[in-house]
């Protein structure tokens, strides 16, 4: 398998992503829209989740197509951005049609980035007006790293982001995935090694290679959670709000139950690059996506490419992150 032409979730044909951040606010939005509705599910493994719409992914519940995927900073402020794109959306005549109303359905989810050095003293909660604006922003291509949802990522010891990753199988289908690292955990090992270095194609995030030392993968000292305690004034203990929230997406053609399980498989790309993942300080999440323009491989295998992409993704989102006035962490690539 080798990655598609962008290597990004949107070589997945019919699929846009939109971003939309505030360099002072030090967070942002990202959307994940396609040319029509599509079918989506959810699976989530954290213990602090935040959500929107969520419910209705259900392979039980009735709703059979949703018109966007939102991933957003800014903790329960931010689960208003779904918000701005169904403005949008419904300004573009997409949505569910009952008799005279038009709803279009937003599912969304957050990172917490409140503690990450930016100016949060708004009066009035910006993440609406931040979705509508990463929807008129959706294309083909978009940026990586400090960008959308990942502008105030954070994880253990380095700077996070927003990464993608892709890969076409050997029958034709395409997989990809999207992802807003902001983990508690570690990407990189004590020694400076990614976690899904194995999965790496074509030094996409530098080919750093797996670390040499077998005892480097072992979990070790978060500066995150000492950072986030000194700008916590008042507080008696360490926030636990983190979370890497994802999007894998196929064209092949799955049901909301097989959407489901895609998601449920994708978790082991999410712990086989972040060390540790699904801690009762995340609120780690993955929704499944399917538009429907291939025939449906095997599910294992699909499952399969899913998990690799999305530790692909995790990996390049550190990558491709960039430094900017008070980041209260390093970048990896200063």
């Amino acid at each position: 398998m080798q990655p598609g032409p962008r290597n990004l979730i949107t070589d997945v044909a019919g699929l846009r992503v939109g971003n939309a951040d505030d360099t002072r606010l030090k967070s942002g939005t990202t959307v994940l829209v396609g040319d029509a509705p599509f079918v989506a599910s959810v699976d989530v493994m954290g213990g602090a989740p935040g959500t929107r719409e969520t419910e209705l992914l259900d392979p039980q519940r009735t709703v059979e197509a949703v018109d966007a995927l939102v991933l957003s900073g800014g903790s329960a402020f931010g689960l208003d951005a779904p918000s701005g794109v169904s403005d949008g959306l419904r300004a573009m005549g997409r949505g569910f049609q009952l008799g005279p109303a038009l709803i279009p359905i937003v599912p969304g989810a957050i990172i917490f980035d409140l503690l990450n050095g930016g100016d949060k003293a708004w009066e009035d909660n910006p993440y609406r007006t931040l979705g509508r604006s990463a929807l008129e922003n959706a294309s083909s291509d978009f940026s990586l790293g400090s960008h959308g949802a990942g502008k105030g990522a954070v994880t253990g010891n380095y700077k996070g982001g927003l990464g993608s990753a892709s890969l076409v199988m050997p029958c034709g289908t395409t997989v990809g995935a999207l992802v807003a690292a902001n983990p508690i955990g570690n990407v990189v090992t004590a020694n400076g090694h990614f976690h899904a270095a194995p999965y790496e194609i074509s030094a996409e995030f530098g080919g750093l290679g797996p670390d040499p030392q077998p005892m480097g993968c072992l979990p070790h000292h978060s500066e995150k959670v000492a950072k986030m305690m000194e700008l916590a004034t008042g507080a008696d203990q360490a926030p636990t709000a983190n979370t890497t929230i994802a999007i894998v997406a196929t064209d092949a053609t799955l049901t909301k139950a097989q959407c489901k399980r895609m998601a449920v498989m994708a978790q082991d790309g999410l712990g086989r690059a972040i060390v540790p993942a699904h801690s009762p300080m995340d609120g780690d999440l993955i929704f499944a996506v399917s538009t429907g323009k291939r025939d449906t491989p095997e599910l294992s295998d699909l499952g399969h490419a899913a998990a690799m992409c999305l530790s692909r993704a995790i990996a390049r989102a550190v990558w491709e992150a960039r430094p900017e006035p008070g980041d209260v962490l390093p970048c990896l690539r200063p």
